[in-house]
């Protein structure tokens, strides 16, 4: 291995056998529990109820389909309030602020 550095076999045959231990003893540690359902599962089935993004109320597919039709041809841009753009801008400068100075605030 590395010359002039000598390990004692005893700790060598430590640490090979407690990694063989845990290899054997924990194969299935990382797995998730049987009842989870799968994310791919998750992924491919359809959402059959939907809630309006106005008011949080429950809206059948076709009302849902029709409310975000209606907010997309909207004309007028979505409302934001003037404070919350402030609040908004002065988190953008603080953002800033920490990029360029390393000292924490």
């Amino acid at each position: 291995m590395f010359r002039g550095m000598k390990i004692p076999k005893t700790k060598v045959g430590w640490v090979i056998g407690a990694g063989l231990w845990i290899c054997i003893a924990f194969p299935a540690a990382a797995l998730p529990p049987p009842e989870d359902i799968p994310e791919e599962i998750l992924r491919a089935e359809l959402i059959i109820e939907a809630r309006s993004p106005v008011d949080g109320k429950p809206l059948s597919p076709a009302e849902y389909a029709l409310l975000r039709e209606n907010i997309a041809e909207s004309p007028f841009p979505p409302e934001v309030s003037p404070k919350l753009q402030q609040i908004v801008f002065l988190l953008n400068i603080l953002n800033l602020v920490r990029t360029l100075v390393p000292i924490p605030f």
